[in-house]
């Protein structure tokens, strides 16, 4: 290992969290240790971050012994960010189900990676076979849309369907080594958020954000109006593939806690509930993040004091968080002070109504 990466791994928590990131980098020759040891820094600041936050507040699951609840909200924090970032472009795209078509391959992903574990004892992660089978189903989706004139929502079933036949067989074929094994990726599991798994979150993170981020306009554009994008000269193909791309890497990064059945709701749901009193696009993206968090800190916050799934209360918080922003828009609308937009009618611009501003 070189200097730098061990230099990384000095402190005391990422010494020990050193084993289980080793079948991460091994392969990914130097370049792969600086990296992953660079995240465990980052980790271990964060532990250091709610250490503090623990001496000053007395909140018992910040205790340091907790390791695991550290990273799983940190992962939970992730994910807050960039499911309605993603969701947002999905939902005015009327592609809210997608979520669960990739969550049905990327559990075929999950299945893929833990065969080759249990058969030839290959060492890697199941999430990161899950990242690729799920990017390499977001693809085909798209490619089945386009060779064959299908509507989007009969390419989604027909990966949905294959996926998930995939990973049931894969699980059946060991059934004694894997069915246990399985049921965390199916439900999630706040205890099993590793550290391996929470540094692939923050690779992922940063991917969809940094993509986002460059790619925002055009984007846009091919949300609200894909021939004018076209026109105007924008790949609309290559950015309908970019989005499906990142919608699996956010699938397989919230699939540590969601699980895979739950999973698609952290797209749609917090999304959902900010257009209800949102007045432009900006503002609807905005809010959905912060509706995620809401959802997401205090279902974690629940699912450790109560010893319930964290995917299943988070979920019912981000729906009852909906249902307080509907009749939060029914009262603006009465009191005249917006007409609340449809999901689809939320104008780039700031204002409700048709078009896009143009740069």
């Amino acid at each position: 290992m070189s200097t730098l990466a061990a230099t990384f791994l000095s402190g005391g928590s990422a010494v020990a969290d050193l084993s289980m990131v080793l079948p991460l980098q091994f392969g990914l020759g130097v370049v792969g240790e600086l990296v992953f040891g660079a995240l465990l820094y980052i980790l271990e600041q964060w532990y250091w971050l709610l250490d503090w936050v623990y001496y000053f507040t007395g909140v018992e699951m910040l205790n340091p012994d907790y390791r695991y609840m550290h990273r799983a909200i940190l992962v939970g924090l992730c994910i807050g960010v960039i499911a309605p970032l993603i969701g947002t472009f999905l939902v005015h795209r009327q592609l809210a189900l997608i979520g669960d078509a990739l969550a049905h391959t990327a559990f075929a992903g999950v299945a893929v990676g833990l065969f080759l574990n249990s058969v030839i004892d290959l060492g890697v992660s199941p999430y990161l076979t899950a990242v690729i089978v799920a990017m390499i189903a977001a693809l085909f989706i798209e490619l089945i849309s386009e060779v064959t004139d299908a509507y989007n929502d009969v390419s989604m079933a027909i990966v949905l369907s294959t996926g998930f036949a995939l990973g049931t067989t894969l699980i059946s074929l060991n059934a004694g080594g894997l069915a246990v094994g399985v049921n965390q990726y199916l439900f999630g599991n706040l205890a099993t958020v590793s550290p391996q798994s929470t540094a692939i979150m923050l690779v992922l993170f940063a991917l969809v954000v940094l993509t986002v981020v460059f790619t925002r306009n055009q984007l846009l554009f091919v949300t609200f109006d894909e021939t004018a994008a076209a026109v105007s000269g924008i790949s609309v193909n290559w950015y309908n593939r970019v989005v499906v791309m990142l919608t699996a890497m956010v699938v397989v990064g919230a699939m540590q806690i969601m699980g895979v059945i739950l999973v698609a709701a952290m797209l749609v749901v917090p999304v959902a509930g900010a257009t209800q009193v949102s007045r432009s696009f900006t503002e609807s993206l905005l809010l959905s993040v912060v509706l995620a968090q809401l959802a997401v800190l205090l279902g974690i916050g629940v699912a450790y004091y109560t010893g319930v799934t964290a995917g299943g209360i988070i979920v019912l918080t981000a729906v009852g968080i909906y249902v307080c922003t509907v009749a939060l828009g029914k009262i603006q609308s009465a009191l005249g002070e917006q007409a609340t937009p449809d999901m689809g009618s939320i104008d780039a611009d700031g204002e409700v109504g048709s078009g896009i501003e143009s740069d």
